[in-house]
């Protein structure tokens, strides 16, 4: 099987070389890079299957690169910032990334991060399970494939988007709260997670429902949690 690649991007050498020993240590492939241009120009050249991308760059913030490889690749994205505040990490999330990690930082917690979206994403490729199409009026899933369709139009899904609309289709009508739902997807406790999951909610809102406020499919029970209505 061949190694699975992780792009490191960061203008600070220091950091790209010590993440590059830790995930070296755990058998992953390490390209790096030091701006976004030359990240963008890593992944048209080589696959990578989960980038870890500082925000704070010079030529091409992480925001930026982000938006660009939104464009094309839905692999998972992990920002990393010196700054703190939750709305700092709503715009990252906003962004197109799927988690965000502040500096200074664990190796570890970063490294169980890291573990967490290549599960989900090499699920999402993954061609192995063969299971039943899950479907809700126009919205089916296939498992098979891992595509999402509306009205039999292809819907593009990042890997986190892909888990959260699989738990909430395979149990129609059932309602998850916030924690219960980031522990499912991201397979960790969930610690503030409300806004982390808020963001991705509201992006698959955005794909899959013509009117995101007034939802057909995916909705929320206020002061309880989330549901796929079923029809």
């Amino acid at each position: 099987m061949s190694s699975l690649n992780i792009l490191v991007c960061d203008d600070e050498i220091a950091i790209v070389d010590a993440l590059e020993i830790y995930l070296k240590q755990e058998n992953y492939g390490v390209l790096k890079a030091y701006t976004g241009t030359q990240a963008l120009k890593v992944l048209s050249e080589n696959d990578i299957h989960l980038i870890i991308l500082d925000i704070m760059m010079p030529d091409l913030d992480g925001l930026a690169t982000t938006l660009k490889i939104r464009e094309t690749l839905n692999i998972p994205i992990i920002l990393l910032s010196a700054k703190s505040e939750d709305t700092d990490k709503i715009i990252g999330l906003n962004f197109g990334a799927d988690d965000y990690v502040t500096k200074p930082f664990n190796p570890l917690e970063l490294l169980a991060r890291v573990k967490s979206q290549m599960r989900r994403y090499t699920a999402l490729g993954s061609i192995a399970e063969k299971t039943n199409v899950l479907k809700t009026g126009a919205l089916e899933l296939d498992q098979d494939t891992k595509e999402l369709r509306l009205d039999d139009e292809p819907i593009k899904l990042t890997a986190t988007e892909y888990g959260i609309v699989k738990l909430l289709m395979e149990n129609l009508g059932r309602v998850f709260s916030i924690n219960q739902i980031y522990e499912r997807v991201w397979n960790e406790p969930s610690f503030s997670a409300e806004n982390t999951v808020a963001v991705h909610i509201r992006r698959i809102r955005e794909k899959i429902e013509i009117n995101s406020k007034d939802p057909k499919y995916l909705k929320v029970v206020w002061g309880i949690g989330y549901k796929i209505e079923k029809y």
